[in-house]
């Protein structure tokens, strides 16, 4: 039977020589969960015996049946995305991705905090708003991953308080690139399949017009909006989001706008060239005019000790109307209020007294049935290891004869190897990824 079916041939070989998720790692317990999958917390059983946190993509659902569909569009980016980036300090790192029983393990490293840990913290514990020294290095830091992922001709998409982690040594880390898109000759416009992008209270205005052409400043937007969080402990633009009709069109986000308008004044031509031209204009002029107030928010007394002048200015111009007028990464890093005392430390934690410092993530016994799969399966696959320079999903690779770097692997010396490379360049490639033909997009 064999003979008749290499490749179920190979398939048995590679089954019954491949180490399972279990093997490699220790599940010490659950951190979150999310749209796409669950993370948990590992310890690595190598001699290290290094933290990690481990996600596992959920299966796609329709009611009680699970189903295989393919590998998620969300675990497929964040693939693509990760390997040429996770060599950046504030950018975390992806160490291998593994499948098991059709299930896909992403293995990232571990870091103990995230800013929404730290906006609780001062929240809800120490009842103090952040220092400005803390505010200026995680600001600095974020800002400092961000312009390495746009080097990469990443955009992020989903820049958040909970998608930004800090380890205990203060170092931040821009994670969960699920939403990330390539932008160096995609395949298809950045509006294809993804009608809505970031969370809402971070989204860019021109998202909220109805925008199908867009570029990184909806990061930088984002980052504005984090940084305000910080700074007031609470989302500058808090807005109720008006949820997805029975077809899936995508509603205009009045109330959004509105927290914003409050804040930025309503926009002008001269302010926004071209915003007459926005899908959802019609919609946005039935809201009332606002003169801008960001200068008053940035004064009130709870903020006046944190955000001066240049913090003012600062954000004034992450959150510009027009995304042609918004600072870069670069130029954000640049701005003079980071050259004023105190200026960003490496360890945004440097000198914190221990109180101020917030705690490790909770970790907790999983609400689920089982990280793992059941037993007597498909042993894992690693698709590629951290170590191997894997960087074969950016376009910029994709041409000419494969080679052992394209695809993680250390050789293609058997028939195994090159079997199992192109399987997974077959499954990604053919199966799973839309391909347009329409013209690139920025």
């Amino acid at each position: 039977m064999y003979l008749q079916d290499p490749m179920r041939f190979y398939r048995s070989k590679r089954d019954n020589t491949r180490r399972r998720v279990g093997d490699k790692y220790t599940i010490l317990g659950f951190i979150s969960s999310g749209t796409y999958g669950r993370v948990y917390q590992a310890r690595s059983k190598e001699e290290d015996g290094q933290i990690h946190a481990i996600k596992k993509f959920k299966p796609d659902k329709e009611g009680d049946v699970v189903t295989y569909t393919g590998i998620s569009q969300s675990a497929i980016r964040e693939i693509a995305a990760s390997p040429s980036v996770s060599q950046h300090e504030n950018v975390v790192a992806l160490k291998e991705v593994l499948l098991e029983d059709k299930s896909i393990y992403m293995v990232f490293e571990y870091a103990e905090h995230d800013f929404l840990q730290v906006i609780h913290h001062h929240s809800q514990t120490l009842r103090s708003n952040i220092s400005t020294s803390v505010l200026k290095s995680l600001t600095y830091q974020l800002l400092n991953g961000l312009l390495y992922l746009h080097q990469a001709h990443i955009i992020h998409r989903d820049l958040k308080p909970a998608n930004i982690l800090i380890t205990h040594q203060g170092v931040v880390k821009i994670g969960d690139l699920g939403l990330a898109r390539l932008t160096y000759e995609p395949l298809q416009p950045l509006f294809a399949g993804d009608k809505v992008v970031v969370t809402i209270w971070y989204r860019a205005p021109e998202l909220l017009l109805g925008a199908k052409h867009y570029n990184r400043a909806v990061d930088i937007w984002a980052i504005g909006c984090v940084v305000a969080e910080l700074a007031s402990l609470r989302p500058i633009f808090k807005g109720e989001e008006a949820k997805l009709d029975a077809k899936k069109n995508v509603p205009f986000q009045k109330d959004q706008m509105l927290k914003i308008f409050e804040v930025l004044g309503t926009p002008s031509e001269h302010d926004w060239p071209g915003v007459k031209d926005m899908p959802e204009y019609h919609s946005m002029k039935r809201i009332e005019y606002y003169a801008p107030h960001l200068r008053e928010w940035c004064t009130q007394s709870s903020r006046r000790n944190i955000i001066n002048h240049q913090g003012y200015d600062f954000l004034n111009h992450l959150f510009r109307y027009d995304p042609d007028q918004r600072l870069s990464a670069k130029e954000a890093m640049l701005h003079k209020w980071f050259q004023e005392d105190p200026v960003p430390n490496a360890n945004a934690f440097h000198g914190l007294p221990h109180n101020q410092i917030p705690p490790n993530r909770r970790i907790t016994q999983d609400d689920a049935p089982s990280m793992m799969p059941m037993p007597a399966v498909a042993p894992a696959t690693s698709l590629h290891s951290a170590n191997t320079g894997m960087n074969a999903l950016h376009p910029a690779q994709m041409s000419g004869k494969a080679s052992a770097g394209s695809f993680g692997s250390a050789r293609w010396g058997t028939f195994e190897e090159e079997a199992e490379a192109w399987e997974s360049i077959l499954y990604l490639f053919v199966r799973l990824l839309p391909i347009s033909t329409e013209g690139k997009y920025e």
